[in-house]
């Protein structure tokens, strides 16, 4: 088995060769390295959104979406493209890693999740995303992610203590994928270029109460495809906003060498720890997005903002009660 995986191992060192390969005459032979250089910030932050990208359910953007958008100021359209744009390297790097170490992965629900995603993005970032003000953009990602991270604060024992998953007919699992992916790739995905990896993360973790070396790579995958079909989908039809070029030179590289590591390593020093770090972080860039926009949403719009991260968390504690109903077990506090 060792000798398997180091031979699976060569395809995604073949890719790196070949992204490296690309990125470099990019930089050197068409005389880009300036542009990049001139984005090192990103690519310092990417660092770290790139560990996370590998190891958690939250895609690179999680960290690059507010990063530009919160920090540096830049319109929310960019942070979204732009999270389409250097997940569709970092992930893919993760997911060939994962693949080539032949990492368990819910192979039904990820499928389903697949096709759903295909029909969702694209229809999303045509009739959705460009009716959705920018303002709404930062909202979104903030009230999703804080959820999430909240969610992981106060269940983060029970979360890390499930082992394989709860049979159900594979089916089953496909459908539900399907419409994942389809919801998700529509709304969240297509809005804030980052999301359908936490959701399908989710439906696995409370619905079908999954093993984390199960849920994670699972996530991981799916993000990446749907990271490359936003990107191609753009690419070919409404374009990527400008800006977003300039800041994938700068991160591209440090991503597809920082997710992979962030899967190799969070297996050496366990999920949890990694979870509650980021956690603090969704919740953090909540709290960042309601004060920096505090004079547009006024006290009206900050309490709207603050009841759709309890109704989120209402909606996991259903899907939880669900999952806990059809394992046959007992349902357990938070603690």
């Amino acid at each position: 088995m060792q000798q398997q995986r180091r031979t699976f191992l060569w395809l995604w060192l073949l890719w790196l060769a070949g992204f490296y390969s690309v990125w470099l005459y990019l930089v050197l032979g068409l005389g880009l390295w300036p542009e990049a250089k001139a984005h090192w910030p990103i690519a310092a932050a990417m660092a770290i959104g790139s560990y996370a990208a590998g190891s958690t359910p939250m895609g690179g953007g999680t960290v690059g979406f507010p990063v530009l958008v919160l920090l540096f100021e830049q319109p929310a359209t960019l942070g979204r493209d732009f999270s389409f744009a250097v997940q569709a390297i970092g992930m893919t790097s993760a997911s060939i890693f994962i693949l080539a170490r032949r990492q368990p992965v819910a192979w039904a629900m990820l499928n389903g999740a697949i096709l759903g995603s295909l029909v969702g993005t694209p229809l999303g970032i045509w009739f959705i995303a460009p009716y959705i003000p920018g303002l709404w953009i930062k909202l979104i990602f903030a009230v999703v992610w804080a959820s999430f991270g909240i969610l992981h604060l106060y269940r983060i024992n029970e979360i890390a203590s499930h082992s394989g998953m709860t049979e159900f007919n594979e089916k089953w699992d496909f459908k539900v994928g399907c419409w994942i992916g389809l919801f998700s790739g529509a709304t969240v995905a297509s809005v804030t270029g980052v999301g359908i990896d936490m959701v399908l993360y989710t439906a696995l973790v409370l619905l079908c109460r999954t093993d984390l070396k199960i849920a994670i790579p699972t996530s991981v995958i799916i993000m990446a495809f749907t990271s490359v079909l936003g990107v191609v989908v753009k690419n070919l039809t409404t374009g990527m906003q400008p800006g977003v070029f300039e800041n994938w030179l700068a991160a591209a590289p440090v991503v597809a060498l920082g997710a992979p590591l962030g899967a190799y390593i969070v297996a050496l020093i366990g999920r949890k720890p990694t979870l509650v770090v980021v956690a603090f972080l969704c919740v953090l860039q909540f709290v960042w997005t309601i004060h920096s926009e505090s004079a547009q949403l006024g006290i009206t719009g900050i309490a709207v903002s603050v009841l759709a991260v309890a109704l989120c968390l209402l909606g996991f504690e259903r899907l939880r009660h669900w999952g806990t109903k059809l394992a046959g077990e007992r349902p357990q506090p938070a603690y």
